[in-house]
């Protein structure tokens, strides 16, 4: 009988003879093997039996028996417990309690213990194929840019071109929708955003960072001279000292001051992957050293969160309804779609690209009559046409409520089901009349207000009463962006569900929606969303205790620093010592009321920022507050992770250059954030996952985010911790095992093949209709696990989580919370705007009313900037003497009155800042309005940045840092008070 210790020895000898025959005929691993030098010994605690390895330059010697002094040791406990954690087919869960009570453990140098696991991982790899080989000898790979799943097309190791994947034969079907007797199928194929398709441009950007970076008048021993952060150049350095000097400034904050002093600042998103997206690795990275955390406010969904949340629950989808079914509801029910603060041929919503557009031409092709309410004539309204509204920004729930004034007076709303499904209507319906203060709600009223002639607001809300109608509000028909990113914001969004509770939300053709969300998929069908926490093992920030971590057994994390700083007040905590804000709980209604101070009592300020991806000077409201911030002196070191040299890279002491999505592994489904937006994929044609295939090495000596912590971690002796041995690819293998792909397809199809086509459900499975159980007095019967059972007042699965069940006109969480609130009170009222034409002094200095929607060509600063194929678009940016400037759309009559011409150059300007854009004449937008998408990557200050103009169109250097109301953090961009005039040049310099 072979006892284990000789299965043990056995499986050593095998090791010993890979690595002497792999590297002969597989030069990628003999490549390997050359990164490192040193010896790692294997063995049993008792030193019973083992075999050590000798690395030195590519050869790799081994002898059985104990090495006197290794440079690493891997220890198990004994041999059964080596060889169930060395079998070819590990258990992730047995290895993982293994660590944990130390039955396996690892001494000794970490980076070379980490690189030694990692290679035997690859020993068993060696069969592994990825590609297609194309007729001219190019590899096809695939990839998810931000704009979409991609076919890349790579030959003598350089990107060629970077197409939408077209499905092939062995795909499964597409969806099919059949309304009033016709059919209607999508393309079969992604359709891209712009940003993705100018990926190639993006890669090979002159403004990528290539190499590790130190500014030049930095000195971690000397003089920092913080005041020169964004004016100083830099200077190329190793890796061995960019990430020395960054762990050396860890362990100096945390033992000068704690681990409150290092502060991790990150954007709302980044590129795409379950392993390298900031709440994967980055998490995983930050929590193991401990720091200040900071509390995102739920960006582009202000006023759904913080305002109609308490009308209706839906805490988790961040105050958005449900939306299941409702393209089959709206195609075959519908005879009218309002959309209102809603441009999906610009924002579909969270990155789905112009999926949705075929889905609106059908709608058109059916007659379901548009109507649009938005201060610019969007794209959407002018493909489609329809009747335009161009309402007053921030005046948009006056015009609501003057529309349920004529719904309670005409008798033209659902009295059976506003009796039986909600409660307080009596309290909405005494304001409305003026029964409360006197003064009735009616559309005569809100003529002031909103600019919208009364008979035209009348003509409306009767044919919507009588119609079958879609409510459209928000980028993707119920939820993201416009009006409730506004001062109004929560006001709005209120008003929106109100509305559509008269109406009987959830009846046949009686919804919100847009046509952007909700196709027929087969949503029963796992595949974690990046909010998943994919490797992060954190259970408190993200979703991973929702379905991931159970599929998926990895290492926990946690953060033990409590305090937090929002980043709307980062600034101020940095610059003023202090801070406070209210918190973004989604998993209840009362998460929403926490307060929290900064500095948290016995923590340590902020010293450090970690600084990874986005940029706050055009995405966080006036935000020439960070350029300030990172000058502070307050600040004594900042390192920033990032692909490209823009934005904030420019104020650091160390920059991390990272590579794209294109030169490193990852695995992830197009369009799902999963816990975050519940079900968010449904946005797409199809459900596509991809595996995320390394298509060219990085360029340079950039990283994949991953590896930048994988190798950090080591600095701090934590890489086995970080890494559990895995590669970007072993954890890509784990979270395929973890999902439902392998009941469908096999790793080696998948890995081969690089995509799956999950198969639309059968037509008598499909998702029921969103809120028609409500509609009809059943049990819940979508197919989401939320709300959590505590939310619901009733039984479990009955009613709306709110107080009463119902949907509130007048709500209880709000009484609870704060029954005297003027800015968020229990029921939805109208307030004129705190920054426009009735606040007469600031109007009569600054008469330009400013949008500052979502880009349609860049989600966020990524798809902007870098000298792509974007600047080509002239609606993007306009090429005027060598540079390319920001665009500001100016209605012709302001135009004319400044002496404004098409093109010229013109500084934007109120007390906050300046910023000189492109002039574009247009009659798209009313007299008095000016509209500028928002999210510049660049910020180029003429001056000291921070307090001189900005030509690099970051116009949220305008946008006011004024919240909604007190008691949230909901920022007000559409809400900004300007003026334009024609740009002086001699002027500028001369100041």
């Amino acid at each position: 009988m072979i006892t284990k210790k000789l299965q043990f020895d056995a499986i050593l000898t095998a090791l010993a003879l890979g690595f002497k025959s792999l590297p002969r005929v597989k030069p990628q691993f003999k490549k390997r093997l050359a990164e490192k030098n040193g010896t790692v010994q294997i063995k049993l605690k008792d030193d019973s039996a083992g075999r050590f390895f000798v690395f030195k330059d590519g050869s790799v010697k081994s002898r059985k028996g104990i090495h006197p002094s290794p440079d690493v040791a891997v220890v198990f406990k004994d041999a059964p417990t080596a060889l169930s954690l060395m079998s070819l087919k590990k258990d992730r869960l047995h290895q993982l309690n293994a660590m944990k009570t130390f039955k396996m453990a690892m001494e000794g140098n970490d980076a070379l213990g980490v690189w030694f696991v990692q290679t035997l991982n690859m020993l068993e790899q060696q069969n592994w194929k990825y590609g297609t080989r194309m007729p001219d000898g190019a590899m096809r790979y695939t990839s998810i840019s931000l704009g979409g799943p991609v076919f890349v097309y790579v030959k003598d190791e350089k990107i060629q071109r970077i197409t939408p994947i077209e499905f092939d034969h062995s795909d499964a079907d597409s969806p099919t929708i059949k309304a009033r007797g016709k059919e209607f199928t999508p393309p079969r194929k992604t359709t891209l955003s712009p940003y993705g398709l100018a990926g190639k441009s993006m890669v090979y950007s002159d403004k990528r960072l290539l190499y590790p970076m130190k500014r030049v008048d930095f000195d971690p021993n000397g003089e920092r001279n913080p005041q020169n952060r964004g004016i100083s150049g830099y200077e190329r350095i190793s890796w061995e000292e960019a990430l020395g000097i960054t762990a050396s400034e860890i362990k100096r904050m945390r033992q000068q001051y704690g681990k409150g002093a290092i502060g991790v600042s990150h954007g709302s998103h980044h590129q795409w992957g379950n392993i390298n997206y900031w709440l994967s690795s980055a998490y995983r990275f930050w929590n193991a050293i401990g720091h200040t955390h900071f509390e995102l406010n739920p960006d582009s969904w202000e006023g759904w969160y913080w305002g109609a949340s308490h009308h209706w629950g839906n805490s988790m989808r961040l105050g958005s309804p449900e939306h299941y079914g409702t393209v089959e509801d709206c195609l075959q029910n519908s005879e009218m779609i309002v959309f209102w603060s809603s441009d999906p041929e610009t924002t579909s919503g969270c990155y789905a690209g112009f999926e949705s557009t075929v889905r609106r031409q059908w709608a058109k092709k059916l007659g379901i009559k548009m109507v649009h309410i938005d201060p610019y004539h969007n794209h959407t309204a002018a493909l489609f046409g329809g009747k335009w509204f161009g309402i007053r920004p921030g005046t948009d729930s006056a015009m609501a409520i003057a529309i349920a004034y004529v719904w309670l007076t005409e008798d033209l709303y659902d009295k059976e089901y506003v009796s039986r499904n909600t409660s307080g209507f009596d309290k909405w319906q005494d304001y409305i009349l003026g029964k409360e203060d006197g003064i009735p709600k009616n559309p005569e009223w809100q003529e002031n207000e909103t600019g919208i002639p009364a008979r035209d607001v009348r003509a409306l809300a009767r044919e919507w009463g009588s119609k079958k109608t879609y409510l459209a509000a928000g980028g993707s028909g119920n939820s993201l962006g416009g009006a409730c990113r506004s001062a109004n914001g929560i006001d709005w969004t209120r008003t929106m569900t109100c509305l559509m509770a008269m109406q009987g939300m959830g009846k046949p053709g009686v919804n919100m929606g847009n046509l952007a969300t909700s196709m027929p998929h087969n949503y029963s069908f796992y595949f974690p969303g990046y909010s998943e926490g994919g490797i992060s093992g954190e259970l408190e920030l993200t979703a991973s205790s929702v379905h991931l971590y159970q599929r998926m057994p990895h290492l926990p994390s946690k953060n033990n620093s409590d305090q937090r700083v929002h980043r709307l007040n980062l600034p101020e905590s940095i610059m003023e010592g202090k801070s406070e804000g209210y918190m973004m709980d989604p998993k209840t209604i009362e998460g929403q009321f926490r307060k929290f101070e900064y500095p948290a009592p016995g923590h340590s300020p902020i010293r450090m920022l970690y600084k990874y991806g986005g940029s706050a000077f055009s995405t966080m409201p006036e935000g020439g507050r960070y350029a300030r911030a990172y000058k502070h002196s307050n600040l004594e070191f900042v390192v920033n992770q990032s692909i490209w040299h823009e934005g904030e890279s420019m104020f650091a002491d160390i920059i991390f250059p990272v590579c794209t999505h294109y030169e490193r592994f990852d695995i992830g489904e197009w369009a799902s954030p999963g816990g975050i937006a519940l079900d968010m994929f449904g946005q797409n044609n199809h459900r596509v996952i991809v595996l995320q295939q390394k298509c060219i090495e990085p360029l340079g000596e950039s990283k994949s985010d991953y590896a930048i912590f994988s190798e950090l971690a080591s600095k701090l002796d934590m890489g086995s911790y970080f890494t559990e041995g895995c590669t970007e690819l072993d954890w890509a293998q784990r979270i395929y095992e973890g999902s439902d792909l392998p009941t469908a397809i096999s790793w080696t199809q998948f890995l081969k093949k690089g995509y799956f086509v999950v198969p639309t459900e059968q037509e008598k499975l499909k998702a029921a209709t969103a809120l028609n159980w409500f509609a009809e007095g059943r049990k819940k019967d979508v197919p989401e696990a939320i709300p959590l059972p505590s939310e619901y007042s009733d039984s479990f699965g009955t009613g709306l989580a709110t107080q009463s069940s119902k949907f509130e006109f007048e709500c209880n969480s709000l009484k609870r919370f704060d029954p005297n609130d003027e800015e968020r009170p229990p029921l939805p009222k109208y307030r004129t705007p705190w920054e426009g034409p009735n606040t007469k002094d600031l109007y009569q200095k600054y008469p330009l009313q400013m949008l500052s929607p979502h880009s349609r060509y860049s989600f966020h600063t990524q798809g902007d900037g870098k000298n792509s194929f974007i600047n080509d678009i002239k609606d993007h940016r306009v090429l005027i003497d060598g540079y390319y400037y920001w665009i500001m759309r100016i209605n012709e009559n302001d135009a004319k009155a400044r002496g404004i011409k098409p093109n010229d150059l013109v500084r934007v300007f109120n007390d906050r800042g300046s910023v000189i854009c492109a002039a574009h004449l247009t009659q798209r937008i009313n007299p008095g309005m000016v509209h500028s998408y928002q999210a510049s990557a660049v910020y180029d200050p003429m001056g000291t940045p921070g307090e001189s103009t900005d030509r690099g169109g970051c116009v949220n250097l305008l946008t006011p840092n004024r919240r909604q109301a007190k008691k949230t953090s909901a920022s007000a961009y559409n809400n900004t008070l300007v003026e334009i005039e024609k740009w002086d040049a001699s002027k500028e310099a001369a100041s």
